[in-house]
């Protein structure tokens, strides 16, 4: 498949979005449908004495009001370990707990129910910090304790290796508390069917899981539940867990009606899902001539009230605690601890961003003290393909590191940086600094990983392409059908799509963690092997050319032994009754190297991207400006480059509002950033100029050479800003994000 050609188009998607014609989950209405509403808990902890529902039930309109005892199943979700109830019946333990679920005539009739339920709590102490969530007297937020994982990974003698080194470089990071703020909040349609069956369309990042625990929450055959999941309006990792699906559903099986809900931007803050917030002690150790010997990290994840994702998130950081650098003495330990601050799960870069930024300054600061150039000290401990990592995996798949940090060196804004630097305002300063960054990605060794992917000839001689990976905004669906379309040599236009639902696609795992291009890439690589196998074999039924010959295609067609037919030929003569079809499924390679007690690592495959970022700091006020920032990025075979730019582009954003401006602040377990007047995120006008250098280095394990690279845009540029800052001003970031007051309280520590 070397001589693979994608066609270059414009998104599949892009007429019906850009013209408003595209249906998301919150346009959707159906005939007599009901309004939901969510009775959150009023404290952050506490225990549920009674729920008396009598008054909000006699309210015109209401239609049900459902607390725990309704649940006709198993009364809690989760991916990893289902501990969040749908509805909560004994105790809450943040803001977002649902107490009571209602259903209404109208939203407003909805809403005014649920100010009659009256909750009788027991208020309970709250426990707001993970470290101190950890002693032995900490108020327990679940009763088996607060410490939802711990894990240590270790390799060689990190003591003997930080004795040896000649510069030791040691401190303490945070991170905050990132809201993943999609254009579209968490909403859905739940459906019951006159045959005792349930449609549910919602946002969902995996429509196959949310099928399973809806069927555990309700009581149900899984395949009495059918999940529509798009489009989505954006996703981010916020909708990878169950949001709104399970209320909805109880409600609509209850009722009969379909049943509604859309959370407000408000609701959306407090309730949903947000990055986890890091404290991260490091110790790096260093030769005099930048060689890196020992790295001693110690994380400490704030989980929030549920499990979620916490666990592989905690061990996917510390997997790339020490990046993807030559360094014999390691110890990566870490614990994701539950407090009553929210509820955190996946969020784009899954743990990398946090403690990356933490090694990549460590990095800056060794260079500065050993009086190396950045760029130097990384090159000299970048590893290879066929070497050992940091926690002991020999690295199989292509290694990048050094490809992407020799381009950024290359990079306009790295060469001209003094240039950039200048300013005519004795105020205002400005520095340049880059990072570097692999991103581990699909779901780890462990876990299991898979895909599968059907390409149908219907009857008219074009092509339809099921897969169950669900589209929110990357674009994903239009770079399969280039694939599709690649292989079949047709145009992308005779190829549609069908996916991200459980009726009439196939189940190919979670949109996440930077798998759905590699994943899509050889599932629908072998779908089309077996596709020229099936041509071959009804070929032979009727003409008797051998079933075991070979069918290639060109042109719009397939060359056979019983000559040249273009698709419509072969539609004509066999997907009359039904599709002639072809399956494909591919199941990921593992690492070789199995870590006991972390599940999820190590991984197989990596992106890699370097990043560099000019920022401005006004040294009167603290504010910083990102002004530029230049990405290079190994994409492998690249699928659709106006793509990849967009994806740097959203990225670099989402990592400047990292670095800058991100922060869910909660006191006492009460969200205190409800809107976005208090949790600023950035806008068009935050949006840096940019550089792209695309690298195409094609990975070997992929069919077509691709790779995912969704994620590791957004990670390098978080450290590159926090360093650009040191550049600019001398002081160092140390905690994010570098808000105008906390770099203002650097630059001017005697001020009050």
């Amino acid at each position: 498949m070397d001589d693979i050609r994608f066609e270059q188009i414009a998104r599949v998607d892009a007429q019906g979005k850009a013209c408003g014609t595209t249906a998301y989950m919150s346009d959707l209405s159906f005939p007599g449908m009901l309004y939901a509403w969510f009775v959150r808990s009023k404290y952050p902890h506490a225990l549920i004495k009674s729920v008396d529902v009598s008054k909000a039930m006699v309210l015109d309109g209401v239609v049900t009001v459902l607390t725990a005892a309704d649940v006709t199943g198993f009364n809690g979700f989760g991916i990893v370990n289902p501990d969040m109830p749908v509805i909560c019946g004994d105790k809450v333990r943040y803001m977002g707990d649902t107490v009571a679920l209602v259903a209404a005539t109208t939203e407003r009739i909805a809403e005014q129910a649920a100010a009659l339920v009256d909750v009788d709590y027991e208020v309970l102490p709250v426990v707001d910090d993970p470290i101190e969530a950890l002693k032995p007297d900490a108020p327990k937020v679940h009763d088996k304790g607060n410490v939802c994982l711990h894990t240590l990974i270790t390799k060689g003698d990190v003591e003997q290796g930080l004795r040896e080194a000649d510069v030791v470089i040691e401190h303490e990071y945070r991170t905050p508390r990132q809201a993943h703020t999609p254009l579209e909040t968490e909403s859905g349609v739940a459906v019951p069917e006159a045959d005792g069956s349930l449609s549910m369309y919602a946002g969902s990042q995996y429509a196959f899981r949310d099928q399973l625990q809806l069927a555990r929450i309700l009581g149900m055959n899984p395949r009495m539940i059918r999940v529509y999941s798009n489009p989505v309006g954006g996703g981010f990792g916020s909708k990878d867990e169950l949001t709104i699906q399970g209320g909805i559903a109880l409600l609509a099986m209850k009722t009969g009606k379909p049943v509604k809900v859309f959370l407000s931007r408000e609701e959306s803050l407090v309730s949903g899902w947000k990055r986890h917030p890091f404290i991260i002690r490091m110790r790096t150790g260093f030769k005099s001539d930048g060689t890196m010997l020992a790295n001693d990290v110690t994380c400490y994840e704030d989980k929030g009230a549920y499990s979620s994702l916490g666990g592989p998130i905690l061990n996917l950081a510390l997997e790339h605690a020490s990046s993807l650098y030559r360094v014999p003495n390691t110890r990566h330990e870490g614990w994701a601890v539950f407090t009553n601050n929210g509820v955190c799960g996946a969020m784009r870069g899954f743990g990398v961003p946090q403690v990356l930024f933490a090694l990549e300054s460590n990095m800056h600061e060794a260079a500065e003290k050993l009086g190396l150039d950045p760029v130097t000290i990384r090159r000299k401990n970048v590893l290879h393909q066929g070497e050992v990592s940091p926690i002991g995996h020999t690295l199989r798949t292509g290694v990048s590191m050094d490809l992407v940090l020799d381009a950024i060196e290359k990079s306009n804004l790295w060469q001209h940086r003094e240039e950039y630097k200048k300013t005519d305002k004795p105020w205002l300063r400005r520095g340049v600094a880059l990072a570097l960054a692999p991103q581990g990605a699909g779901l780890g060794l462990g876990i299991p990983d898979y895909a599968g992917a059907y390409i149908d000839l219907d009857r008219d001689g074009n092509f339809t392409l099921r897969i169950g990976l669900v589209e929110y905004g990357q674009g994903t669906h239009t770079g399969f059908t280039q694939m599709a379309a690649g292989l079949l040599h047709v145009h992308p236009s005779r190829v549609r799509i069908v996916a991200g639902q459980t009726e009439g696609s196939v189940d190919a795992g979670p949109a996440t963690a930077s798998r759905s291009t590699y994943t899509a890439s050889n599932a629908i690589a072998a779908a089309f092997r077996d596709f020229g196998v099936k041509v071959a074999g009804a070929l032979d039924a009727k003409y008797h050319t051998g079933a075991d010959a070979v069918c290639e295609a060109k042109d719009g067609g397939m060359t056979t032994p019983a000559g040249f037919r273009t698709y419509e030929e072969l539609a004509q003569e066999f997907s009359q009754e039904s599709p002639l079809r072809g399956e494909g499924y591919f199941v990921w390679p593992t690492a070789d190297r199995e870590i006991p007690g972390a599940a999820g690592l190590p991984h197989w495959i990596y992106s890699f991207a370097a990043q560099a970022a000019l920022v401005e700091v006004n040294t009167l006020t603290g504010e910083t400006h990102l002004l530029k920032v230049a990405t290079a990025l190994d994409t492998g075979h690249t699928v659709n480059p106006q793509q990849v730019e967009g994806q740097i582009d959203g990225g670099v954003a989402q990592g400047e509002g990292f670095a800058l401006f991100e922060d869910t602040l909660i006191a006492k377990g009460q969200v205190r950033t409800k809107n976005f007047s208090t949790y600023i995120i950035p806008t068009v006008q935050d949006v840096p100029e940019h550089e792209y250098i695309i690298l195409e280095n094609p990975e070997g394990t992929s069919a077509l050479g691709v790779r995912g690279i969704g994620e590791v845009v957004m990670v390098p540029v978080i450290p590159a800003v926090a360093l650009a800052i040191h550049d600019a001003t001398g002081v160092w970031v140390r905690h994010l994000p570098a808000t105008p007051e906390r770099v203002y309280r650097l630059l001017h520590p005697d001020v009050q």
